[in-house]
This record gives C-alpha cells, sequence and structure tokens, in this order.
C-alpha cells in the first residue's frame, strides 16, 4: 500500500516540486534587483536549488524506508558502518552469531571501550519511538518485549564470554532503527535506540571498559570459538 500511494502521488510531487522552483525564482530575481545582481542568473540558480532540494528531500524520505519495505536489509547497512568507522580504531565486528539457548545477534563489536550487541528493527514512517517516564514506546504500544530480548540475549552473552575467556566484562544492548520517527537516540528499559548512523559515534564516545590489545583478541577468538555463526 506505501508503495502504491508512493507511485500514485508521484504526479502530485512534481507539480509540489515545479512550484516551489517556481517560488524560489521570484525570490532569488528579488533579492538580485535588492543587491545589484542578475536577475535572470539567481532566479534561475535559486529556483532550481529550490526544485532539486525538494526533489532529494521526497526520495530520502522514500529511502528512509527501504528496510522496511524489504527492499535493503538492515544488518548490512549498519554491519558496512561500523566497520567504516571502527576497525580503524582498534574495534573487531563479528557478523550473525547466535548466543546458545538465545536468539541470534546481527552484530558483536569487540574493541578497547568494551563490548556490544547490536540489532537491527525496522518501523513504519507513522511509528514515534520514545521514553515516557521509564517506559518505552513505539508508537501507541509498550517496547518492553523488545527491549527485554535483547538486554537477556546481552548478559547472558556477557556471562559466556566472561566466563570462556576469563575477563569479566558487561554488554550493552543497541538497537539500530530503520524508519520510524526517532530523535537521535532513546534509552529506556536497559535498551538504547538509535539510528544507525549514530551507532559508531555512540559506541565511541561511550567507553565502558579500558581493554588492550591482547584483551581485544582474546575475546574476539572467543566469541568467534563460542558463538555459532548464522548462515
Amino acid at each position: 500500500m506505501y508503495e502504491q500511494f508512493w507511485l500514485k502521488e508521484a504526479d502530485q510531487r512534481r507539480k509540489m516540486a515545479g512550484v516551489k522552483a517556481a517560488v524560489g525564482l521570484v525570490v532569488g530575481v528579488a533579492l538580485a534587483y535588492r543587491f545589484d545582481l542578475s536577475p535572470p542568473v539567481v532566479g534561475l540558480l535559486l529556483g532550481l536549488l529550490v526544485g532539486a532540494g525538494d526533489l532529494f528531500w521526497n526520495w530520502w524520505s522514500h529511502d528512509a524506508t527501504a528496510v522496511w519495505r524489504g527492499k535493503r536489509r538492515g544488518e548490512v547497512i549498519t554491519g558496512k558502518l561500523l566497520r567504516r568507522r571502527l576497525r580503524k580504531q582498534g574495534y573487531q565486528i563479528l557478523e550473525g552469531r547466535a548466543v546458545p539457548g538465545k536468539a541470534s545477534i546481527d552484530h558483536l563489536v569487540i574493541g578497547p571501550g568494551g563490548v556490544w550487541v547490536v540489532d537491527n528493527e525496522a518501523w513504519d514512517p507513522e511509528t514515534e519511538i520514545a521514553r515516557y517516564g521509564d517506559r518505552l514506546f513505539l508508537g501507541e504500544k509498550y517496547g518492553t518485549k523488545v527491549a527485554q530480548a535483547l538486554v537477556e540475549v546481552a548478559e547472558s552473552l556477557a556471562e559466556v564470554l566472561s566466563r570462556e575467556s576469563g575477563i569479566p566484562i558487561t554488554i550493552e544492548p543497541l538497537l539500530a532503527v530503520h524508519g520510524g520517527i526517532i530523535r537521535r537516540s532513546v534509552t529506556a528499559e536497559g535498551l538504547t535506540l538509535l539510528k544507525p548512523r549514530l551507532v559508531a559515534r555512540w559506541i565511541l564516545n561511550g567507553p565502558r571498559a579500558e581493554f588492550d590489545e591482547s584483551q581485544v583478541e582474546v575475546l574476539t577468538r572467543t566469541a568467534a570459538r563460542v558463538l555459532r555463526r548464522m548462515s
């Protein structure tokens, strides 16, 4: 239905872009006269910029729903962002692993600042993700089940890795949100939700531990051995 409405409204979006471009043209001409510039050049330039900007915004809004619509995979997008930002800082990223007796996780991040599990989720464009009091809300519904599931996975994995590696650790769960309405980040019920492009920054800005290179290597090797790779 979302795709059908998007295609149906394509002509209307183009018309609106044309109207906005015309307004930009008029404003550009007025500004040119005001500052003694060339009216045709300034007017045409501003009109094109406004029209192109409107079309770009519409495309970006549609592209932001690609994971929710099933056109792209959230774990692929987030994985690329994590590798690009974190590997050069000494972090290791394990993809698609299954915690013994628990659910699978999309990304396990191990580095000098600590250990994180990162999962991905997509909601429709109208879903507001927010915290009210101590509760997480996904639209009009409680987000307790979503938060509890990932928190339990993080706690179980921390217990396993601590026991198998001999290095005491805690793991912070993060959820990369594709789609929906979220203002930067939301932390509630033990879980932090944020846009995929902000996950690496969150990890780098919020260290939970101080591991040296050898400890990072031990934890990474232990995780690779203990956690089953998902196909």
